[in-house]
């Protein structure tokens, strides 16, 4: 086994996602929009999974296992990796979810409520594993490994941009709002855009301080450290209060609560079944109303007045 510390240039990870990536459409979820004007905002934070990108990670057949299974043979193939047997792939997945578990143990046991892994770190350990026990063959470098991760993320939670997000994002760049991101999120996260949009977060309006990204804090939602890091560096470098700042997501618990709690104006995205979370289960969910309910990102023009 072999480790060198090379690693793939951000042009060739966002080639493979546009290689391994489809359109996919929206499933509506039949929900009324609110659009109330909300004057005052000057800051807008937006969730990326199910918000600005359709998520399909609930579409992947009927099997879901079997997929699973082949999207981590595949994955391993787009490493370098050669298999020893066909059940390595098999029970693949299950060693790559409890690697993941271990991890979030380890982390709890250190006071971290809601942890968030380094996925590359995770992909590591389990390649390996597999490498000591002879299950698997080839060079175990930093390109191997996120080629791995970003063909096996592809293939088992496809993404694709939401209808209009591209125009939407056009038509606040040329206001002074502040754009920023709060997602639970990986290092290729960001890449999305480069590779669907064809353009970088920053020349799409975003501004990179203000782009809060899980794996880099250790923390997942609905932990409101994300939000309160953005919170924090809003105030800070622009002099932008919570009040000010309207936060987009389509999960009640994950996005909208903690924003809300941190005082921020909260805009739900209702705009695909697969990815909206009410959390009607959650009692704090249930007696949550968020100041607006978007079905298309296109309507929050219409919250801002902007044009």
């Amino acid at each position: 086994m072999t480790r060198t510390k090379t690693r793939p240039s951000q042009a060739a990870l966002v080639q493979q996602i546009r290689r391994l990536s489809k359109p996919m459409r929206p499933n509506p979820t039949g929900t009324r929009p609110r659009t109330p004007r909300l004057p005052g905002i000057r800051a807008m934070l937006f969730d990326v999974y199910g918000t600005l990108f359709v998520s399909g990670s609930g579409d992947i057949g009927a099997n879901p296992h079997a997929a699973h299974s082949r999207a981590f043979a595949k994955a391993l193939a787009d490493g370098g990796f050669t298999v020893a047997s066909p059940t390595t792939c098999r029970q693949g997945p299950g060693l790559f979810r409890e690697a993941i578990l271990r991890s979030h143990r380890a982390s709890r046991a250190h006071g971290i409520a809601f942890p968030e892994i380094r996925v590359d770190r995770i992909w590591t350990r389990v390649l390996r594993a597999l490498a000591r026990q002879g299950r698997i063959h080839g060079p175990i470098s930093s390109t191997a490994v996120l080629r791995v991760a970003v063909s096996y993320e592809c293939r088992t939670n496809p993404v694709w941009p939401m209808p209009g997000l591209a125009d939407t994002l056009a038509v606040f760049q040329r206001t002074t709002l502040k754009l920023g991101i709060v997602s639970n999120a990986q290092s290729f996260t960001a890449l999305l855009f480069d590779a669907l949009l064809g353009k970088s977060l920053a020349k799409l309006g975003f501004s990179p301080n203000l782009c809060i990204w899980s794996y880099r804090l250790g923390h997942g939602k609905p932990s409101p450290i994300l939000t309160a890091t953005a919170l924090q560096r809003l105030k800070r470098r622009y002099g932008i209060r919570p009040r000010e700042v309207l936060y987009i997501g389509n999960d009640m618990l994950k996005d909208i609560l903690p924003a809300a709690q941190l005082g921020c104006r909260t805009v739900l995205f209702a705009g695909d079944r697969r990815s909206l979370r009410l959390r009607k289960d959650v009692p704090a969910c249930r007696k949550l109303r968020p100041d607006a309910v978007i079905t298309h990102l296109d309507q929050l023009q219409k919250l801002l007045g902007a044009s």
